[in-house]
């Protein structure tokens, strides 16, 4: 009997806490299955992308053969166009040795009523390199008034005479209707350039600001790229602040790619920039906005930031892990805090997983 009395008051017990566990279970799987659909889109190939929009129609353009072209209706499902240049622009071909046509960096923006893409040509680890820009009156491949027209040379570096490379370049024009061009990779740092007001040409008198650098070992040569990882501007400009982002460490070893986003801030858009703890960009400053996480992507970074509607976006490019580190297109809605940029994971994944697993094994 007291066995059987025994049996009879805890069976209950047994039942709801089993039922307990299985509802804890069933929940997370339809979360977890929810999260794999929202991570399912196709990630399309992509490095140093930057995004405009036109109409209803998104497009981003990314270093490739021409300048690669992609167009989209929703940011997710991407459809491959014609390269900006079918060929090699002849300039270019004259200014830079052994260049073949691989076109890095663009950066697009639409201003005077056409559409202003800039681009770098380069020889790989030198700074053999110059900024070009074309222009076209629509990016809609339909229109009669598609057309692109390449505007030539802006910015040039030289081995051995210069100590910053011209490429990765990114057009903010300030509050005061003044144009700047921010770019820059290794040697000494990210800088700026005041252009003309036509866009095409640098403004005269020169007006060359450096805005943010990180520490270079001087037993280098000038001509070498060096051991100070800094590169990819981008300034965006959101309520009373200039936010300059820049890719710090190494990109395009797969992998082995360790590249990461940091931010700095400014009210003036020549500088300087400030990270979190107050330190400027140009003695090495800046704030972790992604990275990789060594699971779903190795090294993030390059990004580009965008306002569209009434959101604000991040885009950039991460090394696939489960890809063979190959690089792909990320875009994500950029938040903010204390007006500082977030991306709520910090990392190049859409959630981290194991916070569930977590809080369920909790219950």
């Amino acid at each position: 009997m007291l066995s059987t009395s025994k049996i009879v008051i805890t069976r209950p017990f047994i039942i709801k806490k089993d039922m307990k566990h299985l509802l804890y279970f069933l929940i997370f799987v339809i979360i977890a299955v929810n999260i794999r659909a929202q991570e399912a889109p196709i990630r399309i190939p992509a490095h140093d992308p930057v995004m405009i929009k036109e109409g209803s129609t998104y497009y981003m353009l990314c270093t490739g053969l021409g300048v690669t072209v992609y167009s989209s209706k929703d940011m997710v499902n991407w459809t491959h166009q014609s390269p900006v240049f079918d060929k090699a622009p002849e300039w270019a071909v004259k200014a830079v040795p052994g260049f073949k046509g691989m076109i890095w960096a663009p950066d697009i923006s639409f201003h005077h009523g056409k559409y202003y893409m800039y681009y770098a040509v380069s020889a790989f680890g030198k700074n053999t390199s110059c900024i070009g820009l074309a222009v076209n009156k629509t990016l809609d491949t339909s229109s009669a008034d598609f057309k692109w027209q390449d505007l030539g040379k802006v910015i040039q570096s030289v081995p051995g005479r210069d100590l910053w490379n011209a490429i990765d370049p990114n057009l903010i024009i300030d509050n005061n209707n003044t144009p700047y061009l921010v770019f820059g990779s290794f040697w000494e740092g990210i800088k700026m350039v005041k252009l003309a007001d036509d866009l095409t040409s640098i403004a005269q008198p020169g007006e060359w600001y450096t805005l943010a650098r990180r520490p270079r070992d001087f037993s280098f040569s000038d001509r070498d790229a060096g051991n100070a990882a800094i590169e990819a501007p981008f300034v965006f400009k959101k309520d009373k602040y200039y936010y300059l982002f820049v890719s710090w460490d190494y990109c395009c070893r797969g992998e082995k790619s360790d590249y990461k986003v940091v931010v700095g801030r400014s009210e003036k858009v020549t500088g300087p920039y400030l990270d979190k703890t107050g330190k400027s960009m140009f003695a090495a400053g800046g704030s972790l906005v992604v990275q990789g996480d060594n699971k779903n992507w190795f090294g993030a970074g390059h990004n580009a930031a965008y306002t569209f509607g009434d959101k604000d976006y991040i885009v950039y490019h991460g090394y696939d892990a489960k890809d063979n580190g190959k690089s792909k297109l990320i875009t994500e809605e950029l938040m903010w805090k204390d007006d500082w940029p977030v991306v709520p994971s910090k990392s190049a994944s859409i959630i981290d997983k194991s916070q569930l697993i977590k809080c369920f094994s909790n219950k």
